[in-house]
């Protein structure tokens, strides 16, 4: 039985790939997408993503990653024009970009050009264009009787649900200046922790006091609840009740009308208006937050940080951060014209081409995981994406470097009409020392900061920058001597602004100094050829980052190679970026790899990271170095809310000196940005400030099904080839089994002639 069973089988197994492979006759047999009846016809954008987003909170998110959904879903009041540079703020919910109203201590209305030291408030005044609406959504869903259908569910229900979408009444309402106002209040909850908390509790009046109100209640709600309950543990903040931010006032805040919003910012600062531009602004309705506090919900992670509710062109419509993420077009956008203005060469470029034009041009954008470059590239190649990155891996095959640095396309990518464009990002990488660590930070005598920073400028001379980009970017990095990067105003570009305490100038250009250099430093630290006089054994320092994985192993062992040429011994703390995160955020690092992109165009976005009040350990600020230092501080204090005028550049020439001497950052590069783009998109532009660029972008969906049949043909040749094969395989079984069905016919056959009953009557 087992042999004739198994050789049906063995055969039957054998012909599945053919039958397979037959029945892929279709195009793009491939294709890694399968698209549903309902796809039909749609634009659809097909791009990747290598991190998994943590936050999708506004009030929350806070990293690049997650910048790809959260600027597309939700929208603040202004946004940036896409095509014009220098960047340029314009209105988006917003009808106007508005100027403030100073007023001094007793309140009394100052003219624009006020001195800073009398201006006591600066009032904003925000009108909201009418009839904007929230995308469907089950929190507005309400029953004939006008009661909200999803706020109340029962717990056992409220479990069952894992995603809006699955709710079968959806709504929507009108966006009003009371949801921009409750965001706000938002910023100053315990049960979010905002990284902007400490900047802005300084700038909007009472932000400060409100979230000390709003800590203190929850305190005492949790004791109240574990006293109730004679647990030994109080609640969590997700296990407590909503917290209904209606009912508590924020004197910054006023809502004048539907439509109209009043801001009080403390002092002079200019800047406000660009944070108005960021999602930590964006509006959220009371009935999202109201629906998402459900307990059973929160533990689905049916929660604001996974699903957004906002009036952006694009809706969250799958959430696997771990595999896909899907937005799909916002059914009630109001739909908004593409620029009909930009810089010079931009009409030429095409960019113009669609100017007036109702955005957004895609219906739907599928965003797929790739944890591998190498995947990500070949995906890219048959046209399953829409454009990629160059990574390291890819570069030969992709770029063509000249001599004299030039670098172009090769030629198997300008055979797919592939384009490139490239920009150098208004992006800073760093390596940081925290402040706060007796070995690497000041101390607490000026002996101690003295060695400290002798050790770290010896450090930062031996840590060769140059080198890490030729060999993980291919040379695609600038390297960096100050806290502001190019693009940036008060950025020097030429001998100016090097450092000169890491680079020697030659011929006017930043040679990097000898090692015997940082030797001679490290020395004068007291730790003469790395050794650590309190120990008497080689000095160990830690580096805490993200990663750990094999692709990173390369990258640790350069930094081991750095930190030996001083004969210090350096220890890799790899970990993931939440562990890595708690870690800064209370401190506990010594020296850390971090990267920050601007978040707007002004220098005081970059210099605002080493200002001492913005400590991240101690105040929850950005300051992740923790980095103190008076000075520094009055300096920021200046500049900070000055125009753009030759005074405001000097002042931060002496503050990119201060930070060049004590070395709180090595500071690393400043990438160069390459992208490739498949030659069906459209009105693709660099630009770090838009960061809702989607809606402009366009795809020629025949172009690229056209490309896609002719790049990913099947090869037919193999098949009979194939066929042959297996025929070879299935045919000893075959035989095997029909030798064994004649040997038992026969043994039949001879049992019949041996009965002696035969013949018989």
């Amino acid at each position: 039985m087992f042999i004739r069973w198994g050789g049906k089988r063995v055969v039957r197994a054998a012909l599945f790939p053919v039958v397979l492979a037959l029945g892929a006759c279709g195009q793009a047999p491939n294709n890694p997408y399968v698209e549903s009846g309902a796809d039909k016809g749609l634009v659809t954008h097909y791009t990747a993503f290598t991190a998994r987003p943590k936050h999708l909170d506004p009030a929350q998110s806070y990293t690049s990653d997650e910048a790809e959904f959260t600027y597309q879903t939700y929208e603040p009041l202004f946004q940036y024009h896409y095509l014009k540079r220098p960047y340029t703020l314009e209105p988006l919910t917003a009808l106007e970009v508005p100027q403030p109203q100073y007023l001094n201590a007793q309140g009394k209305a100052l003219s624009a050009d006020a001195p800073d030291s009398d201006v006591a408030t600066s009032v904003y005044t925000l009108r909201i264009r009418p009839g904007i609406l929230y995308q469907p959504h089950p929190a507005f869903a309400q029953d004939a009787q006008g009661q909200y259908r999803y706020h109340d569910l029962p717990a056992e229900q409220a479990l069952q649900y894992r995603s809006p979408w699955q709710f079968e009444h959806r709504d929507t309402r009108e966006l009003t200046a009371a949801d921009y106002a409750y965001e706000i209040k938002r910023l100053a909850s315990p049960r979010i922790v905002s990284p902007i908390l400490g900047h802005m509790g300084e700038l909007i009046e009472g932000l400060q006091g409100l979230a000390d109100t709003l800590k203190t209640r929850d305190e005492q709600l949790k004791k109240s609840l574990q006293a109730q309950t004679g647990s030994r543990f109080a609640p969590s903040a997700s296990e407590l009740p909503w917290l209904d931010l209606r009912q508590f006032e924020l004197s910054g805040v006023k809502v004048v009308d539907t439509h109209t919003l009043q801001i009080r910012v403390k002092g002079k600062y200019p800047q406000f208006l660009y944070w108005l531009a960021m999602p930590f602004f964006a509006p959220i309705p009371w009935e999202a937050d109201r629906f998402y506090s459900q307990q059973g919900f929160v533990k689905n992670n049916l929660t604001l940080d996974w699903w957004p509710v906002g009036t952006g062109p694009y809706m969250l419509t799958e959430n696997d951060p771990n595999a896909r993420m899907v937005l799909a077009r916002n059914p009630n956008f109001r739909g908004e014209p593409y620029p009909s203005e930009g810089e010079p060469g931009d009409e030429a470029a095409g960019l113009l081409a669609d100017a007036g034009k109702t955005m957004p041009f895609i219906d739907k954008v599928v965003f797929t995981r790739e944890k591998e470059g190498i995947p990500y590239w070949n995906k890219f190649m048959q046209g399953y994406y829409d454009s990629s990155g160059v990574s390291a891996d890819t570069f030969d095959q992709a770029i063509r470097a000249g001599a004299d640095g030039d670098v172009a396309l090769s030629a198997d990518m300008e055979s797919k009409g592939i384009r490139l464009e490239t920009s150098v990002a208004t992006s800073l990488y760093y390596l940081g020392f925290n402040w706060l660590d007796p070995v690497v930070g000041p101390g607490k005598t000026p002996e101690d900061a003295r060695r400290a920073r002798l050790l770290r400028q010896a450090i930062a001379i031996a840590v060769d920058w140059e080198e890490f980009s030729q060999i993980f970017t291919n040379g695609r990095a600038l390297p960096a001597h100050g806290p502001v990067v190019p693009g940036i105003f008060g950025h020097e570009p030429g001998p100016e602004g090097y450092n000169t305490q890491v680079y020697n100038v030659v011929d006017g250009r930043p040679v990097r100094k000898p090692i015997e250099d940082a030797q001679t430093l490290l020395a004068q630290a007291g730790y003469a050829n790395g050794i650590d006089p309190k120990t008497r054994k080689t000095l160990t320092l830690a580096l805490d980052t993200t990663g750990g994985g094999p692709g990173d192993k390369a990258r640790f062992d350069w930094y081991r190679k750095q930190f030996a040429k001083l004969n210090i011994e350096l220890e890799i703390r790899a970990t993931d970026w939440n562990r890595f995160q708690e870690k800064i955020r209370k401190g506990n690092q010594q020296l850390f790899f971090l990267g920050w992109n601007a978040d707007y165009p002004d220098p005081e976005n970059f210099l605002f990271l080493l200002y001492g009040p913005n400590s991240r350990a101690k105040t929850a600020g950005e300051n992740a170095s923790n980095y103190a230092n008076p000075r520094y501080d009055a300096l920021f204090e200046q500049v900070k809310t000055m125009p753009n005028t030759p005074e405001r550049a000097r002042l931060i020439a002496q503050i990119t000196d201060l930070v060049q001497e004590d070395a709180p950052w090595l500071f690393a590069f400043t990438p160069k940005q390459f992208g490739l783009i498949h030659g069906w998109m459209g009105n693709m532009k660099p630009n770090d400030m838009a960061r809702n660029d989607l809606k402009y972008k366009t795809i020629n969906t025949a172009l690229r099904d056209a490309q896609r049949k002719a790049w990913n043909q099947p090869q037919w040749w193999p098949v009979p080839l194939i066929l042959l094969a297996l025929l070879a395989f299935a045919w000893p079984a075959w035989a095997a089994w029909k030798r064994r069905e004649q040997a038992k016919g026969l043994r039949v056959d001879l049992a019949v002639d041996a009965d002696p009953t035969k013949g018989q009557p």
